[in-house]
């Protein structure tokens, strides 16, 4: 394979991330990745931050804010009936 540069690597990094490129194209970028150090920087960066926004959006609201959020929903509901 030929290397694809750090311009297409750091282009396609997101794609990348979600498995969104066709096989020989993710083939390219992670052969780039493994073979520059700056590029594989990046690649970590994106991996823990694709981690931690995965992660935020399991956490649930509290249940106090939940039902806050839905009365002030149905106040203005009523304001505009």
């Amino acid at each position: 394979m030929t290397d694809c540069g750090c311009d297409k690597a750091k282009e396609s990094l997101e794609e990348y991330l979600h498995n969104e490129l066709c096989k020989d194209d993710a083939s390219d970028i992670r052969e780039h990745i493994e073979n520059c150090p700056e590029c594989s920087g990046e690649h970590r960066v994106g991996l823990v931050l694709r981690e931690a926004v995965q992660r935020a959006c399991q956490e649930a609201a509290p249940e106090d804010l939940r039902d806050q959020v839905l009365a002030r929903i149905r106040t203005i509901q009523a304001e505009h009936a």
